[in-house]
């Protein structure tokens, strides 16, 4: 079962800005990444359904993450169809995450008043996943379906909507700042917040670091 419930996902996305999307076959590697997000101020975690037995890696991590990380908020990302998404709900995924809209996995997850943000492309795509549940919707790829002037102009008519933004987005004061002002709820980070040189070379102050330098930048756009 979910051990945190929508209101305080949806909060913790809104309060940091910031969700890493990471995967990696080796569950110790994954732990390392997210405990170096957990040091540099990182609440919400998305751990993708990228690879075979991914389920198995994230239920290794997950066990690990209530002991050592408490609060961090873990939820899986990449899942197209309701069964995966049952599956990961099972293992105490307390959201879900997808780059394409599925109205089927909408109702496994309301079942379980667990969050679900679906991949989403157009003003349609975002107003039917909204008039479903869903929360927070996810532009993507954001970087190819217009960028920030897409999102500012999306919430012009919607401007209720929760968007976090994934593809496209780094770790850097302009592009972070552009995302931010153009009103999204939180931005997706994956391999430009960690580049596989550094996972290979385990410098995971390097991703602490890299973690707080961003979130500063978040803030600081804020105003």
């Amino acid at each position: 079962m979910a051990r945190f419930n929508k209101v305080q996902v949806i909060t913790a996305m809104r309060a940091t800005g910031m969700v890493p999307v990471f995967y990696h076959k080796d569950a110790e590697v994954v732990k390392n990444v997210v405990k170096a997000c957990y040091d540099g101020g990182v609440r919400v975690f998305e751990f993708t359904n990228r690879g075979d037995f991914a389920h198995e890696v994230f239920n290794e991590v997950n066990k690990w993450v209530i002991e050592n990380c408490p609060e961090m908020i873990m939820g899986v990302g990449t899942v197209i169809d309701p069964a995966t998404a049952a599956l990961y709900l099972q293992l105490g995924a307390n959201f879900i995450v997808g780059p394409n809209f599925n109205p089927a996995i909408c109702e496994v997850c309301n079942r379980r008043l667990v969050p679900y943000s679906p991949g989403c492309g157009s003003v349609s795509e975002i107003n039917n996943a909204q008039a479903m549940g869903c929360d927070v919707t996810k532009v993507f790829p954001a970087g190819n379906v217009g960028g920030p002037s897409f999102v500012k102009n999306v919430m012009a008519p919607l401007r209720w909507s929760n968007i976090m933004v994934t593809g496209g987005v780094a770790p850097d004061e302009e592009n972070l700042t552009n995302w931010i002002k153009a009103g999204v709820l939180c931005v997706g980070m994956g391999s430009k917040l960690f580049p596989k040189e550094t996972v290979a070379a385990q410098n995971w102050q390097a991703i602490t670091d890299k973690c707080v330098e961003a979130l500063g930048y978040i803030a600081k756009a804020r105003g």
